[in-house]
């Protein structure tokens, strides 16, 4: 999404941009410490700092038919992966409440144990867990690993609401910044995202640099289902997904409060 701005590419209006590359956890947990001024972030989480940061229109990363993916070493019921101890990347993450939702239990019903997200595999056959919840590039190794999906929660998601995309990541910008700061530096992100899109190779070219275990043609696949239409605009049925996700959570009890939808203008 950053390569534009990341080797200077694209103008920034005066303003200058820091790099931060950590995993979605991580920065979750910054997020509700208002530390960034800028961050991707899980749709779940931001039901947790949405009165500190607002929705930017542009960097979202949805499943339009496929995301996180239960795992085991076999295939198990939904109700079998009820009963078993699952490994999964972070309690706030996206996936963990698609898990909940899925399951139809609040986290204090499920038995995990928080691993970070490339060491799901490991968790599983070392034991340490019965079940995996894996997201990012793991959605396309499992099978390396000698493993079976028990769901694709992705693909769950929009089988039962009515062709909605599973709402994943989010960027958002704190609301320290004034309204008017907010649009251009949205303005500017989109850019970025927009000029990756044009050109795509070089994008991929660079982004294989932080890439674990993962050649050209495999990025290229996973930046496909990542960073597409959906990342450049949420669009209507975007939105509604959105809503349609945090509508069912706060129906389920599995977040304390209906969420409003702030977007960056």
């Amino acid at each position: 999404m950053f390569y534009g701005l990341a080797k200077k590419l694209i103008p920034t209006e005066g303003f200058e941009f820091e790099h931060v590359l950590q995993d979605i956890q991580t920065l979750n947990q910054r997020a509700t410490r208002g530390e960034l001024d800028i961050t991707a972030i899980s749709f779940y989480a931001y039901t947790y700092v949405s009165s500190q940061y607002a929705l930017l229109p542009s960097g979202a990363s949805m499943g339009d038919g496929y995301g996180p993916m239960v795992v085991a070493k076999k295939k198990l019921s939904r109700a079998e992966v009820a009963r078993v101890r699952i490994a999964v990347p972070g309690t706030m993450t996206s996936a963990f409440l698609a898990l909940q939702l899925w399951l139809g239990v609040p986290a204090a019903e499920i038995n995990f144990v928080v691993v970070p997200f490339d060491r799901i595999f490991e968790a599983i056959h070392e034991g340490k867990a019965e079940a995996g919840l894996i997201i990012h590039e793991g959605q396309l190794t499992w099978m390396k690993e000698g493993l079976s999906v028990c769901q694709d929660l992705g693909a769950w998601w929009k089988e039962t609401n009515e062709g909605l995309p599973l709402p994943l990541g989010a960027n958002v910008i704190h609301k320290r910044f004034p309204a008017a700061t907010r649009s251009v530096i949205s303005r500017i992100l989109t850019g970025s995202i927009q000029f990756s899109l044009d050109h795509r190779p070089e994008a991929v070219a660079h982004a294989l640099q932080y890439a674990r275990n993962m050649g050209t043609e495999l990025a290229d696949r996973f930046v496909g289902m990542y960073v597409n239409h959906w990342t450049l605009d949420y669009g209507e049925k975007g939105r509604a997904a959105i809503t349609r996700f945090f509508s069912q959570a706060y129906e389920q009890g599995l977040i304390p409060h209906r969420q409003e939808l702030e977007f960056v203008d």
